[in-house]
């Protein structure tokens, strides 16, 4: 429940446009000598003011860690590969270059495919899991990447101690697929689980790999009331993969969402 209300209260304070000029003290901002100065000053100091009255516990983890810059924000078609498997998608390949936990070894390189028009999105330092390697307690945010047409999707790392404590366990070792869906869920929904969200669950063998596959209706969800979901279990952590739409983006996006779902592996 701690982790659940830690993201809930991140999710919802975090506002990746704001523009706060951290590195400016704020004493400097009182006084100009020019009138436009004193007004561009103003408004930043009132910027400053209200993010800090929104969040003030978190401010001093924003200010101290910088976000991650290897995040494009372009199109991923400009950069990515074509898929070799269909060439409509291109293929993102996580590397130790991509995260932390991946420079830590704390996570085993995966792979998804991606419509082109989709872009990576920056994760917030204290979501990323940067400031816990090589030794996290709770589930970080690996990657994201969005379409404002066609929805959102995450990768979502958790260590396996947090569901059980044998050492290298797989997927079927730490119970069913509705066990772990008890425990990931608020990480697929952004906030709570309700087992009646649940809609579909299914298991898939690739090699000596397996993944639970789930789709969720999820209507009070922050990240959207249409959620599709894969976990599995390698070395020491979890990895939950996430394709999540609201209602006015599903039906036509649900056979593309589907598509990047299945191609996740680890």
């Amino acid at each position: 429940m701690a982790a659940t209300s830690l993201m809930s209260t991140i999710l919802s304070a975090y506002n990746p446009t704001t523009k706060i000029p951290f590195s400016t003290p704020l004493s400097s901002l009182k006084t100009s000598p020019k009138s436009h100065q004193n007004s561009n000053l103003q408004q930043k100091s009132l910027s400053r003011r209200e993010f800090l009255n929104g969040s003030a516990s978190l401010a001093p983890l924003f200010i101290s860690s910088p976000l991650p810059s290897l995040a494009k924000e372009v199109e991923v078609g400009s950069y990515l590969p074509p898929s070799p498997t269909d060439p409509s998608f291109v293929l993102f390949t996580a590397t130790t270059k991509d995260t932390p936990a991946l420079r830590a070894g704390n996570v085993q390189p995966y792979k998804f495919i991606l419509p082109p028009t989709w872009k990576q999105m920056r994760v917030a330092n204290i979501l990323s899991g940067n400031y816990c390697q090589p030794k996290c307690a709770e589930p970080w945010v690996e990657v994201k990447f969005e379409d404002e047409k066609q929805g959102k999707i995450q990768v979502v790392a958790s260590p396996l101690i947090r569901l059980t404590n044998k050492p290298n366990a797989t997927i079927e070792d730490i119970g069913s697929p509705e066990k772990v869906i008890a425990s990931l869920g608020p990480f697929v929904t952004g906030n709570t689980f309700d087992p009646d969200e649940l809609l579909q669950t299914s298991v898939e063998k690739r090699g000596d790999q397996t993944y639970y596959k789930y789709v969720l209706e999820t209507p009070y969800a922050q990240t959207g009331s249409h959620n599709l979901a894969k976990a599995t279990a390698k070395g020491s952590t979890v990895v939950l993969f996430v394709a999540s739409a609201n209602d006015k983006q599903w039906p036509s996006s649900e056979k593309i969402l589907e598509a990047i779902l299945d191609s996740f592996e680890v």
